[in-house]
């Protein structure tokens, strides 16, 4: 596999993490370290933007750029005020979080299909999902159950009726179930695929596939999944930027996997005993969670 990662195929572990993991030099500097873009948040969904950039800076990035609605802007900047606000170059791309596909605008569309007809990788949550069809570049989808029936559609693999599409009861089914509804997703879409839950499973389109299980049961909460997109979009910026080569797709599949490892780290270690915990806890334990793959 292109790249240095070995095939894998069984649960992703904190080794497997630390190999994909980037640390920083004596001679790196903010944007050799990786530089991310986030397009994520909305009017309705503010918080998205604010989790998504948190998890973004607290993933080990040197950079972090969100663009969107100025209001929301605001609310990202009293968070995180080293974010740079507006469009810029990026190693790598998050989109879709805290949007909503039903009430996107035209020109948000617009600025998503642009993103995808870049050469950089890109992370697409929530209210992008509809659209990853369109991308041209290498890309990760990160669906929880209910979303993944948008990602399937437009690829003739369901129909637009909750009653009679099977998919409900496929991903209800066992473990091997499961796992054969991701992976074939992954080979009809041409990216990768992360289905969240309490066991995340990642495929890619090659065959790789994975599980994840590092975390807890507490992150079945709002805002968890916006905390993984922007910790996934670091961690594959700056990917990129360690890479001597273009990233590939198949590459993408070990670095969603770690993401999903870090978050899910990041969570058992904010719930410590088995404590209620917000998504703000998550992203704020993702240091430790770096530092317990990495030591």
């Amino acid at each position: 596999m292109p790249g240095g990662y070995e095939w894998h195929t069984d649960e992703w572990t904190a080794s497997d993490a630390r190999g994909v993991l980037r640390l920083p030099t004596r001679d790196d500097y903010k944007y050799s370290r990786g530089a991310v873009a986030l397009l994520t948040g909305s009017g309705r969904y503010p918080g998205a933007a604010v989790l998504s950039v948190e998890g973004a800076w607290r993933a080990g990035i040197g950079m972090v750029t969100w663009f969107g609605d100025k209001q929301v802007g605001r609310l990202v900047l009293e968070r995180r005020p080293e974010t740079v606000m507006g469009m810029t170059r990026a190693d790598a791309f998050v989109v879709g979080s805290g949007i909503d596909a039903r009430t996107r605008t035209e020109k948000v569309t617009n600025v998503i299909q642009g993103i995808f007809a870049s050469p950089a990788p890109v992370v697409i949550d929530a209210g992008a999902l509809d659209l990853a069809t369109r991308a041209h570049s290498p890309f990760i989808v990160t669906p929880h159950a209910g979303e993944l029936r948008e990602v399937r559609i437009p690829l003739g693999l369901g129909v637009d009726d909750i009653d009679v599409d099977p998919l409900a009861e496929r991903l209800d089914g066992d473990f091997r179930e499961r796992v054969a509804v991701v992976r074939e997703t992954a080979v009809a879409l041409g990216g990768v695929v992360l289905l969240k839950g309490a066991e995340t499973i990642v495929a890619t389109p090659g065959g790789w596939w994975t599980v994840v299980r590092s975390g807890t049961s507490w992150l079945a909460t709002a805002g968890t999944g916006d905390v993984l997109a922007g910790a996934m979009g670091s961690i594959l910026a700056g990917a990129v930027r360690g890479s001597a080569e273009e990233i590939d797709v198949e590459q993408l599949g070990p670095i969603a996997a770690t993401a999903a490892w870090l978050h899910g780290t990041a969570g058992r270690i904010a719930a410590g005993p088995g404590m209620p915990i917000t998504a703000l806890d998550v992203a704020e334990s993702l240091p430790e969670a770096f530092l317990e793959a990495t030591a």
